[in-house]
């Protein structure tokens, strides 16, 4: 019974999953906090709407507009009940993924549907921020980083070891790509470009 939970791994695999699992977790708890956080500070501007919350630092970063906008509470309540909800299944899954267990193909593309979802979203709260609400809030932007390291670190997971199901040729390639770290790079790329888009929009008023 051990044996179909836990594998013995070599040094290489093992460092890459724990690498994997450990960055996963990280992230998992800091949306977690961000989650909590926003939460807080949304209860205090229900008691009163004319506070200002601890993350409200300027015109242009500031909670308390973000979460009077009808994006703030998309499915009818307030967004961060989601990250509240969905990141403790974050960190189980880091926390599994730790401790060797073997996860099942059907959960691990569960796992990368839920994670790209959620990811899709918390960009597209990120866009509506940046140019139809043209404020930032920036415990969001903290969830919106968090969520791009869960799907990045979750998809190469389940690219490493094939859960899609790619032909024998077609894996190689994805491996070798991997094993060259060009999806960090990637990654690292993307986030440039969004910091980029940040400055350029919204210039010397983050700092104002």
């Amino acid at each position: 019974m051990l044996e179909k939970l836990f594998g013995k791994k070599s040094e290489k695999e093992q460092r890459s999953r724990q690498w994997i699992f450990g960055t996963m977790l990280v992230f998992g708890i800091t949306g977690l906090i961000a989650s909590f956080v926003l939460a807080n500070e949304e209860f205090h501007l229900l008691k009163n709407p004319d506070t200002i919350l601890s993350c409200s630092i300027n015109l242009v970063l500031n909670c308390a507009t973000v979460m009077k906008s009808w994006q703030a509470t998309v499915f009818g309540f307030p967004n961060m009940f989601i990250g509240l909800m969905g990141f403790p299944m974050v960190i189980m899954i880091a926390l599994l993924g730790l401790s060797n267990v073997k996860l099942p193909r059907w959960f691990l593309i569960g796992a990368e549907i839920g994670y790209v979802f959620w990811t899709l979203f918390a960009y597209w709260l990120f866009f509506n921020s940046v140019y139809v609400i043209q404020v930032l809030c920036p415990w969001c932007l903290v969830v919106t980083f968090s969520m791009t390291m869960l799907s990045a670190t979750m998809t190469r997971y389940n690219l490493l070891h094939n859960t899609f199901h790619f032909g024998k040729d077609a894996n190689k390639k994805v491996v070798r790509f991997l094993e060259k770290d060009f999806d960090k790079l990637t990654v690292a790329i993307w986030v440039v470009l969004l910091v980029a888009l940040v400055f350029a929009k919204f210039g010397d008023g983050l700092f104002a």
